[in-house]
This record gives C-alpha cells, structure tokens and sequence, in this order.
C-alpha cells in the first residue's frame, strides 16, 4: 500500500511563506501518477487547491492563484507546494492526493491521501 506522507507545515505570519513537501512510499510520481494538494479548514469541506500531471501542467482554485506553486520532482518521487503572501484565510489542514487519474484526483476520489499537515497563518 502506498503511502503519502506531507511535511512542511508550521506557524507563520502573515504574508511569511512555507514550503509543503508530499513524498511517497514508492515510486508512483516517477512514471504516471497525477497528484493535488487539498486543504480543509475548521467547519468547511476539504477543497482541491492545486493539481498537476505527469507533465507538470498545473491548475489553481482562484483563491491561491499567483501566491502557491504546485511542482514535482520525479527523481525524489517527491511533489510540493511552494505557498507566498500567506493569509490567515489560509489556515487548514492541508492534505497531498495521488492517482493515475486526474479526474480522480480533481474529484478527491483517487486512491492515496496523506495523513496531512496543519499550516496555521497568524500574528
């Protein structure tokens, strides 16, 4: 059973910047898994923030376009999200999701979920 494992999460200021990093048990972002980042704050539904495919094509929810950068590196089997000009709004848990489908991934219905990590944005 493959495993998603996310780190980089913390305490950080407004407008500060955090790195997540989603790394996998084995080796499914080196051949064809498309993977998205997830986010789910206290009371609201887990919501699709940032996805990409085997050729790095990324999309963005309109909340975090041009702030968050979602990217992969297939040699370390490892895909991240790079977050600037953090918000309060911001704050959630955020959470790594991988399968061979992107439909599936956009959807929330692929097969691998992280355990997630909580990003807090407050001053």
């Amino acid at each position: 059973q493959v495993q998603l494992v996310e780190s980089g999460g913390g305490l950080v200021q407004p407008g500060g910047s955090l790195r997540l990093s989603c790394s996998a048990s084995e080796s499914i972002f080196s051949i064809n898994y498309m993977a998205g980042w997830y986010r789910q704050a206290p009371g609201k539904q887990r919501e699709l923030i940032a996805a990409i495919t085997t050729d790095s094509t990324t999309n963005y929810a309109d909340s975090v376009k041009g702030r968050f950068t979602i990217s992969r590196d297939n040699a370390k089997n490892t895909v991240y999200l790079e977050m600037n000009s953090l918000k309060p709004e911001d704050t959630a848990v955020y959470y790594c999701h991988a399968d061979r489908s992107l439909l599936s991934v956009v959807s929330g219905t692929g097969a691998y979920w992280g355990q997630g990590t909580q990003v807090t944005v407050s001053s």
